[in-house]
Protein backbone atom coordinates (compact mmCIF):
# COMPACT_ATOMS: atom_id res chain seq x y z
CA UNK A 1 0.00 0.00 0.00
CA UNK A 2 1.18 3.86 -0.69
CA UNK A 3 2.27 5.93 1.71
CA UNK A 4 -0.86 7.62 3.57
CA UNK A 5 -1.47 11.43 1.17
CA UNK A 6 0.13 13.98 2.05
CA UNK A 7 2.88 11.97 3.76
CA UNK A 8 6.67 12.26 2.23
CA UNK A 9 7.12 9.47 0.13
CA UNK A 10 9.48 8.16 -2.41
CA UNK A 11 12.28 10.59 -3.38
CA UNK A 12 13.93 12.00 -6.38
CA UNK A 13 10.63 12.58 -8.47
CA UNK A 14 11.77 15.46 -10.23
CA UNK A 15 10.76 18.91 -9.52
CA UNK A 16 9.69 22.03 -11.66
CA UNK A 17 12.46 24.44 -12.78
CA UNK A 18 12.80 27.12 -15.54
CA UNK A 19 14.77 25.88 -18.65
CA UNK A 20 15.10 26.49 -22.78
CA UNK A 21 12.92 24.65 -25.01
CA UNK A 22 16.16 22.70 -25.91
CA UNK A 23 16.43 21.53 -22.12
CA UNK A 24 12.72 20.93 -22.75
CA UNK A 25 13.37 18.77 -25.69
CA UNK A 26 10.55 21.00 -27.41
CA UNK A 27 10.69 23.03 -30.32
CA UNK A 28 11.40 26.20 -30.33
CA UNK A 29 9.80 27.48 -33.48
CA UNK A 30 6.01 26.05 -32.04
CA UNK A 31 6.72 27.71 -28.39
CA UNK A 32 7.52 30.64 -30.03
CA UNK A 33 4.34 30.88 -32.09
CA UNK A 34 2.38 29.40 -28.64
CA UNK A 35 3.63 32.51 -26.63
CA UNK A 36 3.11 35.07 -29.22
CA UNK A 37 -0.72 33.84 -30.05
CA UNK A 38 -0.93 34.44 -26.03
CA UNK A 39 0.37 37.73 -26.43
CA UNK A 40 -2.28 38.88 -28.35
CA UNK A 41 -5.43 37.46 -26.45
CA UNK A 42 -6.15 40.87 -24.89
CA UNK A 43 -5.97 42.68 -27.93
CA UNK A 44 -8.60 44.02 -30.13
CA UNK A 45 -12.38 45.68 -29.43
CA UNK A 46 -13.71 42.40 -28.69
CA UNK A 47 -10.69 40.61 -26.78
CA UNK A 48 -10.78 36.83 -25.49
CA UNK A 49 -9.74 37.93 -22.61
CA UNK A 50 -8.75 41.09 -19.91
CA UNK A 51 -5.18 39.08 -18.96
CA UNK A 52 -3.87 35.65 -19.17
CA UNK A 53 -1.06 33.58 -17.85
CA UNK A 54 0.47 30.36 -19.56
CA UNK A 55 3.38 27.90 -18.51
CA UNK A 56 4.30 24.75 -21.02
CA UNK A 57 6.58 22.34 -20.43
CA UNK A 58 8.00 18.49 -20.57
CA UNK A 59 9.29 16.91 -18.02
CA UNK A 60 10.69 19.22 -15.05
CA UNK A 61 11.16 21.60 -17.54
CA UNK A 62 8.89 25.09 -17.81
CA UNK A 63 9.99 26.21 -21.14
CA UNK A 64 7.19 28.76 -21.44
CA UNK A 65 6.13 31.21 -18.88
CA UNK A 66 4.17 34.55 -19.58
CA UNK A 67 1.61 37.12 -18.61
CA UNK A 68 0.00 39.33 -20.80
CA UNK A 69 -2.58 42.14 -20.51
CA UNK A 70 -4.45 43.36 -17.25
CA UNK A 71 -5.25 41.12 -13.52
CA UNK A 72 -7.81 44.68 -13.76
CA UNK A 73 -8.77 45.95 -16.56
CA UNK A 74 -12.43 47.39 -15.54
CA UNK A 75 -14.52 49.09 -12.91
CA UNK A 76 -17.71 47.93 -14.75
CA UNK A 77 -19.59 46.62 -17.69
CA UNK A 78 -21.64 49.53 -19.39
CA UNK A 79 -24.78 47.78 -20.75
CA UNK A 80 -25.85 50.46 -22.71
CA UNK A 81 -22.09 50.72 -24.38
CA UNK A 82 -21.76 46.62 -24.29
CA UNK A 83 -18.58 47.36 -23.41
CA UNK A 84 -16.43 47.70 -20.42
CA UNK A 85 -15.63 50.78 -18.10
CA UNK A 86 -12.18 51.60 -18.09
CA UNK A 87 -10.29 53.31 -15.23
CA UNK A 88 -7.34 55.64 -14.97
CA UNK A 89 -4.46 54.04 -15.97
CA UNK A 90 -3.01 54.01 -12.95
CA UNK A 91 -6.10 52.16 -11.57
CA UNK A 92 -5.38 49.07 -13.86
CA UNK A 93 -3.37 45.96 -12.67
CA UNK A 94 -1.02 44.60 -14.66
CA UNK A 95 -0.94 40.56 -15.19
CA UNK A 96 1.76 38.77 -14.23
CA UNK A 97 2.99 35.16 -14.22
CA UNK A 98 2.60 34.59 -10.07
CA UNK A 99 -1.04 36.40 -10.14
CA UNK A 100 -3.43 34.29 -9.00
CA UNK A 101 -7.44 33.06 -10.58
CA UNK A 102 -10.63 31.98 -9.35
CA UNK A 103 -10.10 28.26 -10.89
CA UNK A 104 -13.69 27.80 -11.34
CA UNK A 105 -14.50 24.47 -12.57
CA UNK A 106 -10.78 23.03 -11.96
CA UNK A 107 -11.73 22.78 -8.41
CA UNK A 108 -13.00 19.70 -10.09
CA UNK A 109 -9.99 17.99 -10.12
CA UNK A 110 -8.54 18.79 -6.38
CA UNK A 111 -12.11 17.44 -5.49
CA UNK A 112 -11.58 14.49 -7.90
CA UNK A 113 -7.98 14.07 -6.51
CA UNK A 114 -9.11 14.32 -2.70
CA UNK A 115 -12.01 11.22 -3.53
CA UNK A 116 -9.23 8.94 -5.11
CA UNK A 117 -6.92 9.55 -1.94
CA UNK A 118 -10.04 8.00 -0.05
CA UNK A 119 -10.27 5.36 -2.72
CA UNK A 120 -6.49 4.27 -2.26
CA UNK A 121 -6.84 4.23 1.70
CA UNK A 122 -10.15 1.66 1.42
CA UNK A 123 -12.52 4.47 3.20
CA UNK A 124 -14.69 4.58 -0.31
CA UNK A 125 -15.06 2.10 -2.65
CA UNK A 126 -15.57 3.05 -6.32
CA UNK A 127 -18.76 1.22 -6.65
CA UNK A 128 -20.39 1.58 -3.80
CA UNK A 129 -23.72 3.47 -3.81
CA UNK A 130 -23.64 6.98 -2.35
CA UNK A 131 -26.24 6.92 -0.31
CA UNK A 132 -23.97 4.19 2.04
CA UNK A 133 -22.04 7.19 3.37
CA UNK A 134 -24.68 9.64 2.98
CA UNK A 135 -28.16 7.84 3.71
CA UNK A 136 -29.82 11.74 3.47
CA UNK A 137 -29.02 11.88 -0.27
CA UNK A 138 -31.91 10.51 -1.08
CA UNK A 139 -32.46 11.72 -4.63
CA UNK A 140 -29.57 9.00 -5.84
CA UNK A 141 -30.29 6.42 -3.44
CA UNK A 142 -33.21 5.27 -5.44
CA UNK A 143 -31.28 4.95 -8.43
CA UNK A 144 -28.31 3.22 -7.02
CA UNK A 145 -26.29 6.13 -8.21
CA UNK A 146 -22.37 5.13 -7.30
CA UNK A 147 -19.33 7.21 -6.15
CA UNK A 148 -18.08 6.15 -9.82
CA UNK A 149 -21.41 7.73 -11.61
CA UNK A 150 -20.25 11.13 -9.67
CA UNK A 151 -16.93 10.45 -10.93
CA UNK A 152 -17.73 10.20 -14.63
CA UNK A 153 -20.77 12.32 -15.10
CA UNK A 154 -22.83 9.76 -15.68
CA UNK A 155 -25.67 9.96 -12.63
CA UNK A 156 -27.94 11.39 -14.75
CA UNK A 157 -28.04 14.45 -12.71
CA UNK A 158 -28.73 18.00 -14.79
CA UNK A 159 -26.26 19.94 -14.89
CA UNK A 160 -27.25 22.55 -12.04
CA UNK A 161 -29.48 23.65 -9.54
CA UNK A 162 -30.31 27.01 -9.11
CA UNK A 163 -29.19 26.96 -5.34
CA UNK A 164 -28.22 30.42 -4.60
CA UNK A 165 -31.87 31.29 -4.86
CA UNK A 166 -32.90 29.72 -1.74
CA UNK A 167 -32.92 31.32 1.70
CA UNK A 168 -30.11 29.23 3.93
CA UNK A 169 -27.40 27.17 3.30
CA UNK A 170 -29.05 24.11 4.83
CA UNK A 171 -31.71 24.47 2.54
CA UNK A 172 -29.43 24.31 -0.20
CA UNK A 173 -27.62 21.56 0.57
CA UNK A 174 -31.30 19.84 1.49
CA UNK A 175 -32.27 20.16 -2.35
CA UNK A 176 -28.92 18.96 -3.52
CA UNK A 177 -29.54 16.03 -1.63
CA UNK A 178 -32.69 15.46 -1.96
CA UNK A 179 -32.61 15.95 -6.39
CA UNK A 180 -33.23 12.70 -9.08
CA UNK A 181 -31.75 12.49 -11.88
CA UNK A 182 -33.54 14.08 -14.88
CA UNK A 183 -31.11 11.71 -17.82
CA UNK A 184 -30.82 8.12 -18.23
CA UNK A 185 -28.09 6.80 -15.75
CA UNK A 186 -25.30 6.13 -17.49
CA UNK A 187 -25.40 8.84 -20.16
CA UNK A 188 -22.90 11.30 -19.74
CA UNK A 189 -24.09 14.50 -18.58
CA UNK A 190 -21.51 17.13 -17.36
CA UNK A 191 -23.21 18.42 -13.97
CA UNK A 192 -21.52 20.50 -11.37
CA UNK A 193 -24.14 18.43 -8.38
CA UNK A 194 -21.73 15.26 -9.05
CA UNK A 195 -19.01 16.92 -7.34
CA UNK A 196 -21.09 18.61 -4.84
CA UNK A 197 -22.89 15.67 -3.67
CA UNK A 198 -18.95 13.70 -3.84
CA UNK A 199 -17.50 17.11 -1.47
CA UNK A 200 -20.58 15.39 0.98
CA UNK A 201 -19.16 11.95 0.71
CA UNK A 202 -15.94 13.37 1.69
CA UNK A 203 -16.56 15.43 4.15
CA UNK A 204 -18.63 12.37 6.13
CA UNK A 205 -16.32 9.56 5.43
CA UNK A 206 -13.29 11.92 6.57
CA UNK A 207 -15.56 14.14 9.34
CA UNK A 208 -13.20 17.16 7.52
CA UNK A 209 -14.13 19.63 5.35
CA UNK A 210 -12.98 19.73 1.69
CA UNK A 211 -11.11 23.17 2.15
CA UNK A 212 -8.85 20.87 5.10
CA UNK A 213 -8.72 17.55 2.99
CA UNK A 214 -7.26 19.78 -0.17
CA UNK A 215 -4.99 21.83 1.65
CA UNK A 216 -4.02 18.84 4.09
CA UNK A 217 -3.91 16.23 1.43
CA UNK A 218 -2.64 17.86 -1.79
CA UNK A 219 -1.62 21.40 -1.46
CA UNK A 220 0.35 21.44 1.58
CA UNK A 221 2.18 18.06 0.58
CA UNK A 222 2.90 19.53 -2.83
CA UNK A 223 4.21 23.32 -2.01
CA UNK A 224 1.08 24.61 -3.87
CA UNK A 225 1.08 27.99 -1.17
CA UNK A 226 -0.56 30.15 -3.47
CA UNK A 227 -3.71 27.41 -3.67
CA UNK A 228 -6.88 27.54 -1.44
CA UNK A 229 -10.56 28.59 -1.66
CA UNK A 230 -11.20 32.30 -1.51
CA UNK A 231 -11.17 35.24 -0.64
CA UNK A 232 -8.06 35.72 -2.45
CA UNK A 233 -6.15 38.96 -2.08
CA UNK A 234 -4.74 39.86 -5.43
CA UNK A 235 -6.55 37.63 -7.67
CA UNK A 236 -7.44 38.73 -11.08
CA UNK A 237 -10.74 40.33 -11.55
CA UNK A 238 -13.87 38.67 -13.02
CA UNK A 239 -16.99 39.64 -13.82
CA UNK A 240 -19.18 42.56 -13.15
CA UNK A 241 -21.92 40.26 -11.87
CA UNK A 242 -25.47 41.53 -12.30
CA UNK A 243 -28.67 40.64 -14.19
CA UNK A 244 -29.84 39.58 -16.60
CA UNK A 245 -26.49 37.83 -17.85
CA UNK A 246 -25.50 36.71 -14.06
CA UNK A 247 -27.71 34.75 -11.61
CA UNK A 248 -27.18 36.98 -8.50
CA UNK A 249 -26.42 40.99 -8.19
CA UNK A 250 -22.87 41.41 -6.90
CA UNK A 251 -20.75 44.20 -8.54
CA UNK A 252 -17.05 43.48 -9.86
CA UNK A 253 -15.79 40.73 -8.24
CA UNK A 254 -12.06 39.87 -7.10
CA UNK A 255 -11.39 37.76 -5.19
CA UNK A 256 -15.02 36.26 -4.61
CA UNK A 257 -15.97 33.19 -6.26
CA UNK A 258 -17.12 33.72 -9.16
CA UNK A 259 -19.55 30.71 -9.66
CA UNK A 260 -23.06 31.85 -7.70
CA UNK A 261 -23.89 28.17 -6.26
CA UNK A 262 -20.10 28.25 -4.60
CA UNK A 263 -20.62 31.94 -3.24
CA UNK A 264 -24.32 30.76 -1.91
CA UNK A 265 -22.40 27.55 0.26
CA UNK A 266 -19.91 30.16 1.76
CA UNK A 267 -16.90 29.67 -0.63
CA UNK A 268 -15.96 25.93 -0.21
CA UNK A 269 -17.26 23.85 -3.15
CA UNK A 270 -16.56 20.62 -4.68
CA UNK A 271 -17.56 21.95 -8.09
CA UNK A 272 -16.12 25.48 -7.89
CA UNK A 273 -13.86 28.00 -5.24
CA UNK A 274 -10.49 26.84 -5.71
CA UNK A 275 -8.18 30.00 -6.39
CA UNK A 276 -4.32 29.20 -7.52
CA UNK A 277 -1.30 30.24 -9.71
CA UNK A 278 -0.29 28.47 -12.99
CA UNK A 279 3.06 27.03 -11.24
CA UNK A 280 0.93 25.82 -8.24
CA UNK A 281 -1.13 24.20 -10.98
CA UNK A 282 2.27 23.07 -13.13
CA UNK A 283 3.08 21.32 -9.63
CA UNK A 284 -0.20 19.65 -9.98
CA UNK A 285 0.23 18.38 -13.39
CA UNK A 286 4.28 17.50 -12.85
CA UNK A 287 2.92 15.55 -9.64
CA UNK A 288 0.46 13.04 -11.46
CA UNK A 289 3.21 13.11 -14.57
CA UNK A 290 5.14 11.45 -12.18
CA UNK A 291 2.26 8.80 -10.71
CA UNK A 292 1.47 10.92 -7.68
CA UNK A 293 4.75 12.17 -6.46
CA UNK A 294 6.88 15.68 -6.63
CA UNK A 295 10.19 16.08 -5.09
CA UNK A 296 9.94 13.55 -1.92
CA UNK A 297 6.40 14.52 -1.46
CA UNK A 298 3.62 11.46 -2.29
CA UNK A 299 -0.03 12.46 -2.93
CA UNK A 300 -1.15 8.75 -4.49
CA UNK A 301 0.59 6.02 -6.09
CA UNK A 302 0.63 5.35 -10.13
CA UNK A 303 -2.06 2.89 -9.89
CA UNK A 304 -4.18 5.31 -8.75
CA UNK A 305 -3.28 7.87 -10.90
CA UNK A 306 -3.59 6.21 -13.72
CA UNK A 307 -7.00 4.74 -12.91
CA UNK A 308 -8.26 8.70 -12.66
CA UNK A 309 -6.54 9.46 -16.18
CA UNK A 310 -7.25 6.35 -17.95
CA UNK A 311 -10.34 6.83 -20.51
CA UNK A 312 -13.06 7.52 -19.78
CA UNK A 313 -10.85 9.33 -16.99
CA UNK A 314 -12.34 9.91 -13.43
CA UNK A 315 -13.19 13.59 -12.89
CA UNK A 316 -10.47 14.58 -15.20
CA UNK A 317 -11.47 14.44 -19.50
CA UNK A 318 -9.92 12.69 -21.31
CA UNK A 319 -8.58 13.28 -25.30
CA UNK A 320 -11.18 15.87 -25.75
CA UNK A 321 -10.08 17.79 -28.48
CA UNK A 322 -12.38 20.64 -28.30
CA UNK A 323 -10.01 21.98 -25.80
CA UNK A 324 -6.84 19.99 -26.08
CA UNK A 325 -6.40 20.63 -29.43
CA UNK A 326 -4.00 18.08 -31.22
CA UNK A 327 -2.54 17.00 -27.47
CA UNK A 328 -6.11 15.06 -27.78
CA UNK A 329 -6.04 11.50 -29.25
CA UNK A 330 -3.35 9.86 -26.94
CA UNK A 331 -4.45 10.07 -23.25
CA UNK A 332 -4.29 13.39 -22.71
CA UNK A 333 -5.85 14.93 -19.79
CA UNK A 334 -6.99 17.94 -17.71
CA UNK A 335 -10.22 20.17 -17.67
CA UNK A 336 -11.54 23.60 -18.37
CA UNK A 337 -13.24 26.43 -15.92
CA UNK A 338 -15.56 28.82 -16.91
CA UNK A 339 -13.87 32.27 -16.23
CA UNK A 340 -11.17 31.43 -18.40
CA UNK A 341 -9.10 28.67 -16.72
CA UNK A 342 -7.58 25.19 -18.38
CA UNK A 343 -4.74 22.44 -18.13
CA UNK A 344 -3.57 19.87 -19.89
CA UNK A 345 -1.41 16.97 -19.13
CA UNK A 346 -0.33 14.88 -21.62
CA UNK A 347 1.78 11.21 -20.32
CA UNK A 348 2.46 10.78 -23.67
CA UNK A 349 4.89 13.28 -24.90
CA UNK A 350 5.51 14.40 -20.72
CA UNK A 351 4.05 17.49 -21.41
CA UNK A 352 1.85 20.12 -19.37
CA UNK A 353 -0.42 23.67 -20.40
CA UNK A 354 -1.57 25.60 -17.99
CA UNK A 355 -3.27 28.62 -19.60
CA UNK A 356 -5.47 31.18 -17.17
CA UNK A 357 -7.34 33.93 -18.42
CA UNK A 358 -9.85 36.24 -17.51
CA UNK A 359 -12.25 35.70 -19.48
CA UNK A 360 -15.37 36.77 -17.69
CA UNK A 361 -13.53 40.04 -17.42
CA UNK A 362 -15.57 42.57 -17.20
CA UNK A 363 -19.13 40.22 -18.33
CA UNK A 364 -19.41 36.45 -19.36
CA UNK A 365 -19.67 35.68 -23.43
CA UNK A 366 -20.45 32.85 -25.38
CA UNK A 367 -17.67 30.47 -25.02
CA UNK A 368 -14.47 30.52 -27.39
CA UNK A 369 -12.10 27.31 -26.86
CA UNK A 370 -9.81 28.34 -29.93
CA UNK A 371 -7.34 30.53 -28.20
CA UNK A 372 -7.24 26.35 -25.55
CA UNK A 373 -6.91 24.94 -29.25
CA UNK A 374 -4.18 26.23 -30.56
CA UNK A 375 -2.22 26.74 -27.55
CA UNK A 376 -2.39 22.87 -27.39
CA UNK A 377 -1.87 22.03 -30.80
CA UNK A 378 1.40 24.54 -30.67
CA UNK A 379 2.77 22.25 -27.45
CA UNK A 380 1.61 19.24 -29.01
CA UNK A 381 3.57 20.25 -32.38
CA UNK A 382 6.71 21.41 -30.16
CA UNK A 383 7.19 17.59 -28.50
CA UNK A 384 6.71 15.89 -32.07
CA UNK A 385 9.36 14.11 -33.12
CA UNK A 386 11.87 15.94 -35.41
CA UNK A 387 12.16 14.07 -38.85
CA UNK A 388 15.33 12.67 -39.71
CA UNK A 389 17.84 11.27 -42.52
CA UNK A 390 18.82 12.42 -45.30
CA UNK A 391 18.06 15.82 -46.83
CA UNK A 392 17.13 17.10 -43.11
CA UNK A 393 20.05 17.83 -41.57
CA UNK A 394 20.12 15.05 -38.92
Amino acid sequence: MSPAPGVPGVPGAPTLRPGSPAEAGLDPGELGRLVRDVRALPDGPRPWCAGAVVLAGRGPVIAVAEAVGWAVRYSGYDEEADAGVEPAPARRVPMTVDTPFDLASLTKLCTTVAVVQQLERGTLALDAPVDRYVPECTGVAAHGITVRDLLTHTSGLRPELPLYELPDRASRWRALRTEEPSAEIGTRLYSDLNMLLLQQVLERVTRRGLDRLIREGITRPLGMSATGFGPRAGAAATEDQRGPWAKADRGMLRGEVHDENAWALGGVAGHAGLFSTAHDLAVLCRTLLSGGSYGTARILGPDHVALMLTAPGLGFAVDEPWFMGELAGRGAAGHTGFTGTSLVLDPATDTFLVLLANTVHPRRRPPDSGPRVRAATALARAAAPRPTGPGTGH
